[in-house]
């Protein structure tokens, strides 16, 4: 069977390959269809920069399901073979498909951080970024939002037509019994066994978490963080005027140790974590140090609000959330669609329990008298579509091709002081910078060239933590690519001058030990 290919020149002349299909064969027809696209690629039958057959071309012509295609390039994507252009189709890829370094290297030192006092930057910081992203051209590192399934806007439309007036009305403060029921359902997958009646809707996951500190903390009480961990509940803890305990992340989450001492000392009035794909570091714990938190927090009596806005874009199977494993309600859990449909939606959700479940409903109305029924009536829709998890699915593989492309551009550009994490999903990796490296007139310089990333102090409390930043991989190859080693030229200028700074310090003192030299002498 030929296939119409070309090449993402304007004015080349296209060419056809042949996409062999053998009906009668074992090989279900996405794996042969991936395999003869992977042998023209490798054999450089197809080169670099050539255009794919679209997805509607290819399926007609071989007569299969478009989501056959769908499922052989993503395969192709998350191997870094191909890649996909907002509405321009698939292309083979630029950059080299060999397999990065999978080991994470992260091991920052073990240090508590108790800030004095709260900075106030997050507002400000946060408008800056989107200020920012606004330029023409400009490669955005700093935020992590995913880009929308393309029919989305379709299936949008038809929520509406089948809705109609009820659409436009107020709704219970819980939200729609049909989408909390969705939702249970995809808890269900993974692992968390969770009814309708457990759930509310919230207005994005940040109106949860605003819920829930409003609940269990009052001005003066201790919180208990990761060290780093999201930024917006760190500005949400110094709005309630809560004391920060800032416990530091190992390789495996929070220092369970270290969070044991300062329960004993401080008896802090909620733990706050992120278990699955942590923001910033993207570490995901294992299922032993879940089981030891739970522990921790009966044994103390703390409650845990377990953070998972990233839960469904994990690259491999993952643990039960905590919430899973708890039987006597010390666990508050949230989700949000915000991380695999859209941001501008704002549809999160919260796990509650017995001892929080009806006052948070009373909160919830009183905070907006319930979210958007537009928006629960789109998610909803997409939801009974089918087509989530293929959505879900196709993000994953794409965003595992371009976490290898970002972990294959750190070797070749970042200076070897660095080291990083390895993501097992997410939209994020994080980077551990030189002591004493100033991180913020690097952010600056990357800007003037078209690069935002995140300084990674707003990601401690109090700012004091070591040198870093949170790097996102949602974006193509190329701009991976460029972005990266724009940023590796910078941090290895600016570690230059420090070297150089320092050499220049130690000449001068070593001159003043030495004795004054005269004409005599």
């Amino acid at each position: 069977m030929s296939v119409l290919v070309g090449n993402d020149d304007p004015f080349a002349v296209a060419r056809t390959v042949k996409i062999l299909i053998e009906r009668e064969s074992n090989t279900p027809i996405y794996l042969q269809i991936r395999d003869r696209v992977k042998h023209l690629i490798q054999s450089g039958a197809m080169q670099p920069g050539e255009q794919l057959p679209s997805i509607r071309s290819l399926a007609e012509t071989i007569h299969v399901n478009k989501l056959t295609v769908i499922e052989a390039y993503g395969m192709l994507e998350a191997d870094g073979l191909i890649q996909a252009r907002q509405g321009s189709g698939y292309f083979v890829s630029h950059v080299s498909a060999n397999s990065p370094n999978l080991e994470s290297t992260f091991a920052p030192a073990q240090a508590v951080v108790i800030p004095e006092q709260p900075c106030g930057t997050f507002c400000k910081l946060y408008t800056t970024l989107l200020q920012a992203r606004q330029k023409p051209g400009v490669i955005d590192f700093g935020v992590g939002y995913p880009h929308p399934p393309e029919d989305l806007a379709r299936i949008a439309r038809r929520a509406m037509a089948d809705i109609g007036e009820s659409l436009f009305n107020y709704d219970f403060p819980q939200g729609q019994h049909l989408l909390r029921k969705q939702i249970a359902q995809i808890l269900v997958q993974l692992g968390l066994d969770a009814s309708p009646e457990d759930l509310i809707v919230t207005t994005g996951s940040q109106q949860g978490m605003s819920m829930l500190l409003q609940h269990y903390v009052r001005p003066g009480d201790w919180v208990v963080v990761e060290s780093p961990t999201y930024a917006g509940f760190l500005a949400l803890l110094e709005n309630a005027g809560a004391r920060v305990i800032g416990i530091p992340m190992t390789a495996e989450g929070m220092n369970l140790d270290l969070l044991e001492q300062y329960l004993q000392s401080h008896r802090p009035r909620l733990i706050y974590t992120i278990s699955t794909l942590h923001n910033p570091t993207g570490i995901t714990t294992p299922q032993s140090h879940r089981k030891r938190l739970l522990e921790l927090a009966e044994q103390y009596e703390c409650p845990i609000l377990e953070d998972n806005a990233y839960e469904g874009l994990s690259f491999e199977a993952i643990p039960p959330p905590i919430k899973a494993l708890d039987r006597n309600g010390w666990v508050t859990y949230l989700g949000t669609f915000s991380k695999t449909l859209m941001p501008g939606l704002r549809v999160g959700y919260m796990v509650t329990n017995q001892h929080n479940r009806s006052i948070l409903k009373d909160q919830k109305l009183l905070h907006d008298l319930s979210s958007s029924t537009v928006s629960q009536a789109i998610v909803s829709e997409y939801l009974a579509s089918g087509h989530y998890r293929r959505h879900v699915t196709h993000l994953r593989n794409t965003y595992e091709q371009r976490r290898n492309s970002m972990l294959q551009a750190l070797e070749r550009y970042f200076p070897e002081e660095a080291s990083w994490t390895v993501p097992k999903g997410g939209l994020f990796l994080w980077v551990q910078l030189p002591d004493g490296l100033s991180v913020q007139p690097v952010c600056r310089d990357a800007i003037a060239q078209n690069v935002v990333v995140a300084d990674g102090a707003i990601f401690f409390p109090g700012q004091q933590g070591y040198p870093a930043m949170r790097l996102s991989f949602l974006h193509s190859p190329e701009d991976i690519e460029h972005g990266v080693k724009v940023l590796g030229n910078l941090l290895k200028r600016s570690l230059m001058s420090d070297r150089n700074r320092s050499h220049t310090k130690a000449v001068a003192c070593s001159m003043k030990g030495l004795p004054s030299l005269t004409a005599t002498d």
